[in-house]
């Protein structure tokens, strides 16, 4: 089985699923986002760094997920990933235009075929509010100038990327704005109960009708 978490920056993807490792007793497979070298650049200057950060990100995600995924569930194992790989496309679609783009397309497309597609994602989702605050709280330093435009703009666009038909059956949409699964276990069981829920997976509670 595979697990995707997904959501737009500091909602929260890979604390959960470094939390949910233990119950779905599974392999955690974590983005690296800090070697990129031009992520400080591009947060700096957006327009002038976007496709080579993209491309790095690209190649850098196929790698790990090629590496990891179709192994482990070639012997059964569950994988739980902070990222999925088709949400690549969905920055890339915000930052960068033109043949720029296309060239990333055809990129995305040649490598998109080899990594296999979630079983479920977890959509968390959370007001710009509560992202703004996480995120700074968090402090990584080149994310101190995060422009609260783009986090907006990314939220509508994850919103329009999980609206997508092949998505239906398969994502789990969670509000995380009243949550903290960090602290609160009560709050952990809520989303590990619908995740198990989702997946069908015993034991879990049925939702109540309303």
């Amino acid at each position: 089985m595979y697990l995707a978490i997904e959501g737009v920056i500091g909602v929260g993807k890979t604390t959960l699923a470094r939390l949910l490792q233990p119950t779905f007793n599974c392999e955690v497979l974590l983005e690296v986002f800090e070697e990129n070298p031009f992520l400080s650049n591009f947060y700096a200057d957006r327009s002038r760094y976007a496709f080579q950060t993209q491309i790095f990100f690209l190649m850098s995600r196929y790698h790990q997920q090629n590496k990891v995924i179709p192994p482990a569930l070639a012997k059964g194992v569950t994988v739980i990933s902070d990222y999925t790989f088709d949400k690549d496309a969905l920055f890339a679609g915000i930052n960068i235009t033109g043949d720029e783009l296309e060239v990333y397309h055809n990129v995305h497309a040649a490598l998109a075929d080899k990594i296999p597609s979630p079983d479920l994602v977890v959509y968390l989702k959370a007001s710009l509010e509560t992202l703004m605050n996480r995120i700074l709280h968090r402090d990584r330093s080149y994310e101190r100038n995060m422009d609260p435009a783009y986090i907006s703009e990314l939220m509508l666009a994850y919103d329009h990327f999980f609206a997508q038909d092949k998505w239906q059956e398969r994502v789990l949409v969670i509000e995380t704005d009243n949550l903290n699964f960090v602290e609160d276990p009560a709050d952990l069981d809520y989303v590990t109960d619908r995740i198990k829920q989702a997946l069908r997976l015993a034991p879990y509670q049925e939702s109540l009708p309303l």
